[in-house]
């Protein structure tokens, strides 16, 4: 990168919120990071800008990446991007015009009760749902060949969850199971529910039958208290397959490709393990939470299963294919540690 581009990164990226709410302005933030479609300002999710904070490492401010496509780049790439500019000296003049306007403070105007998809609405769902143990839920996970007791307390029910199509439609209650989403140090920031057939042995038959509210970035839905080693992947029921191989090793569901390559790491953290999906956004996924892991100091190792996911390869070869699968891919010393007393049980 010229000299010229890097001073103008470095500038920009001190102010990296500003200029996403300019350049990517159909997007908003969520924690340390500002979501939207793509880098050229479609509506959506897929991409995440790192801003400013605390826990910034040198130069991560301003960096973004989509998952879905695989781009990534600065802020000078948002500019032309979204601005539809080609040659470097109109980005260039575009970057210094932004630079020179004046920044408007943000106003502190009264804050209307918390929305439905705030932490404190998800906060507010977790406290009335119900232990799992019996209900649908506990039914759901059953038919995914799932053994609920390793859910580690992170997952409850509610039997007469809302569910709305869209602004325009009526408001419909149908049974849920709830995952709490938890920051680093175990609080709550959101929760992700899955509508559950009235018989539990499905999801609901309804259009977007998993959901998430609250603030999910960087966080997950976790198994067990992660110390120095723990696997990341992106569903609940994939998490819970490997959970059921490996009781005693921690996981994080991240519920997205784009929040796992999102995901913060545990301070005390030094192997990763990343459990793959089989699909692109697996792919771009896993390319961008090892290259954070690495940059972190943690050793980052990929977990693949045979079919689409963990959880496929459970209900199609059994409790014991997927352990022996998953044991021929850990470090030895994690084999010892984590699989050697379940594998003694079973042969």
């Amino acid at each position: 990168m010229p000299r010229d581009a890097s001073e103008l990164a470095r500038r920009l990226a001190r102010d990296a919120e500003a200029v996403c709410r300019h350049y990517l302005s159909k997007g908003r933030r969520q924690g340390r990071y500002w979501t939207v479609g793509d880098v050229r300002n479609t509506p959506g999710r897929s991409m995440f800008v790192r801003l400013s904070g605390p826990d910034s490492g040198p130069g991560a401010a301003g960096r973004w990446t989509d998952a879905a496509s695989a781009e990534h780049g600065d802020l000078l790439d948002v500019i032309r991007e979204s601005c539809g500019l080609v040659e470097f000296r109109e980005v260039a003049e575009e970057a210094r015009r932004f630079l020179a306007l004046p920044r408007a403070e943000p106003t502190a105007a009264p804050r209307p009760p918390a929305p439905q998809g705030s932490p404190e609405a998800a906060r507010r769902l977790w406290a009335i749902a119900k232990p799992l143990a019996g209900t649908l839920a506990d039914a759901y996970l059953h038919a995914r060949a799932v053994d609920t007791v390793h859910h580690a307390g992170a997952l409850r029910f509610h039997l007469r969850c809302y569910y709305r199509p869209d602004e325009h439609a009526p408001t419909e209650t149908w049974p849920a199971m709830i995952a709490a989403v938890t920051d680093l140090c175990g609080a709550v920031t959101g929760v992700h529910r899955t509508w559950l057939a009235p018989d539990g042995l499905g999801k609901a038959p309804i259009d977007t039958p998993r959901r998430a509210m609250g603030v999910l970035l960087g966080h997950a839905v976790r198994f067990g208290a992660a110390g120095d080693v723990l696997v990341a992947g992106e569903g609940i029921e994939t998490m819970l397959s490997l959970r059921c191989a490996m009781p005693a090793m921690p996981m994080a569901a991240a519920l997205s490709a784009s929040h796992l390559a999102a995901l913060q790491f545990p301070p005390a953290l030094r192997r990763l393990y990343i459990a793959r999906d089989a699909d692109a956004a697996g792919e771009t996924a896993v390319a961008g939470l090892t290259e954070a892991a690495e940059a972190a100091g943690v050793e980052a190792l990929v977990l693949s299963p045979q079919l689409g996911d963990f959880n496929e390869d459970l209900l199609a070869f059994g409790l014991g294919a997927v352990r022996a699968s998953v044991r021929a891919q850990l470090a030895p010393q994690d084999a010892v540690r984590f699989l050697r007393r379940r594998m003694a049980r079973t042969g």
